[in-house]
């Protein structure tokens, strides 16, 4: 099923987090199916056919992003965006703060939160180390040297293979989805250039002033698809 990456309950809060490292517009409406999840299991279903009022908590969606793409400190996000009409008092809004959590971005944030700027200045290690070696080098090199730092030394000590591993995924994945989006966009631009010598093609037939070998060299187009 969806998971979110955190979810907790304080001073009846409830406070969704995620961790991004790519821009993802589509945030809103994932968390709106994890509210909706988290709600679930909270709420007794029974008294929902009550007269009394079933509280909740209030919902907070946070996310947390490190990505190579600049943004800013922090911006907002609405579900209502995604909405095909929009309107100034949509009857459906959920809101997500994105804070960038890389190095030099929101400083007071990372004054009150020592393992958030620890785990950027980790961030940023592997970042730049990967720029001069392989990734799987660069990664243990930056391990190795927040260990020797004494940045997020116990975690790492611990959890060293782990946070490798996860690394290691975290970036294959990034460059996955980079991959992904450029055979998007060369398949929208390669049926954009066919379309497009297609809508000429038949300009041209129209005319009456070409043939169907003429139009087929002048279009970039095989005889059998100026003759369709």
């Amino acid at each position: 099923g969806m998971k979110n990456d955190l979810a907790f309950i304080l001073d009846m809060n409830l406070y969704l987090y995620e961790h991004q490292s790519t821009m993802n517009p589509n945030i809103p409406l994932r968390d709106l199916f994890y509210i909706a999840v988290e709600y679930q299991k909270l709420v007794d279903k029974k008294s929902l056919y009550s007269s009394a009022l079933q509280k909740i908590p209030n919902p907070h969606f946070i996310v947390f992003y490190n990505g190579s793409t600049p943004i800013d400190d922090c911006y907002t996000s609405r579900l209502s965006d995604a909405f095909y009409h929009a309107t100034d008092n949509p009857s459906l809004e959920l809101i997500v703060t994105t804070f960038n959590v890389n190095a030099g971005h929101n400083t007071k944030l990372m004054s009150h939160c020592q393992i958030l700027k620890e785990y950027s200045i980790y961030v940023a290690k592997v970042r730049s180390f990967a720029e001069q070696m392989p990734l799987d080098d660069a990664i243990q090199k930056a391990v190795t040297e927040c260990i020797q730092e004494n940045i997020l030394a116990d975690f790492l000590r611990k959890n060293q293979a782990e946070v490798i591993a996860m690394s290691i995924f975290e970036y294959d994945k990034v460059e996955e989805e980079k991959k992904l989006r450029k055979a998007e966009f060369d398949a929208g631009v390669e049926q954009g250039l066919k379309q497009a010598s297609t809508d000429t093609a038949l300009r041209l037939l129209k005319t009456g002033k070409f043939d169907a070998k003429e139009i087929a060299k002048l279009c970039n187009l095989s005889i059998e698809e100026v003759n369709q």
